[in-house]
């Protein structure tokens, strides 16, 4: 079951290592790496956070609002990317699984390159010390998914 603290382990500074693949929608293009910073704070006792991922490979900061819906038990998270300043659709869902493994899966619609797309995001691994992020897109209506983008997190020393 979802609860308003599903994210409180995200709360603080993080190293990030980024891999993308260099076309979202080829499972077949190559994959980037690169490094990134990112500082994540509560909000409303914990039933919302904010966080700023900085990417300088990217020349570009994003944002993310998390915010729980007590009424459906699910989370909505929404993007923002410094080079536009627009906000993307969000992507709403719940976490399931027992602590120690729980497991994050969130759906959206967007477009991308002129496409309809599925969006999902995952969270997995989430500990004190790391997480895992991972987003893929689906042409097909959720058919078939494609893993265009992975952040794996681990705690700044002075977090």
């Amino acid at each position: 079951m979802s609860s308003p603290h599903d994210f409180d382990f995200l709360h603080g500074s993080w190293r990030v290592l980024n891999r993308r693949r260099t076309n979202f929608l080829d499972p077949g293009s190559d994959w980037e790496e690169f490094p990134a910073t990112s500082h994540c704070r509560p909000l409303f006792d914990g039933a919302a956070n904010i966080d700023e991922i900085d990417m300088p490979h990217l020349g570009a900061k994003g944002l993310t609002l998390r915010l729980f819906d007590r009424e459906t038990e699910q989370w909505s998270l929404n993007w923002s990317a410094s080079r536009t300043g627009k906000l993307f659709p969000p992507v709403t869902g719940r976490f399931a699984g027992a602590r120690g493994e729980l497991r994050g899966e969130f759906h959206g619609d967007d477009r991308h390159d002129g496409k309809d797309v599925r969006v999902r995001f995952v969270w997995s691994g989430a500990s004190p010390t790391g997480a895992h992020w991972e987003q893929a897109f689906s042409v097909d209506g959720g058919e078939t998914w494609v893993t265009n983008w992975t952040m794996d997190f681990s705690r700044t020393p002075a977090s």
